[in-house]
């Protein structure tokens, strides 16, 4: 995760657990069900343009929610899940799968969310934007044009 201000200056970078499964689209339903009832396959982090603001997820543990209706939240990792899951070794992992084991939220070092981002979107939230896994960034981000690069020039 990278963690900008309002003027684009990078504040801060770090390693995130992801949904389980790769793909870019939450299953339609997904955040109405029990965390029991959701399939492997359910199991993936949207991709796109999120508005986030702080609120209260289950057990009144209050997380960033990225996308309320899918219930997929920026929180840190969950105690109980760190230890039987090894959730704080596999974030350290450079292996890209090794970050894939959550129902779909994004898990991120506890330090960072007290110190950095609590802070930076405590009062008005802020966007989150969450790059796709399968799909191209004009397909999610259909606004965005993207420039190929041909002997360093952006070609149109």
């Amino acid at each position: 995760m990278m963690l900008f201000d309002g003027r684009g200056k990078l504040l801060a970078q770090v390693p995130v657990l992801l949904g389980i499964a790769p793909g870019d689209d939450a299953t339609p339903g997904v955040g109405s069900k029990k965390l029991g009832e959701i399939g492997p396959a359910e199991k993936t982090t949207p991709a796109g343009r999120f508005l986030a603001k702080f609120g209260y997820a289950a057990g009144r543990q209050r997380v960033l929610w990225v996308d309320y209706t899918n219930s997929v939240a920026i929180h840190p990792i969950p105690g109980d899940a760190a230890k039987s899951e090894n959730r704080r070794a596999r974030m350290l992992s450079p292996e890209v799968d090794d970050n894939r084991i959550t129902f779909g939220c994004i898990n991120v070092p506890k330090a960072f969310y007290a110190s950095n981002l609590r802070p930076l979107f405590e009062k008005k939230g802020g966007y989150v934007y969450v790059l796709p896994d399968t799909r191209s960034l004009e397909d999610v981000f259909p606004r965005l044009r993207v420039h190929a690069l041909t002997s360093g020039k952006a070609s149109t």
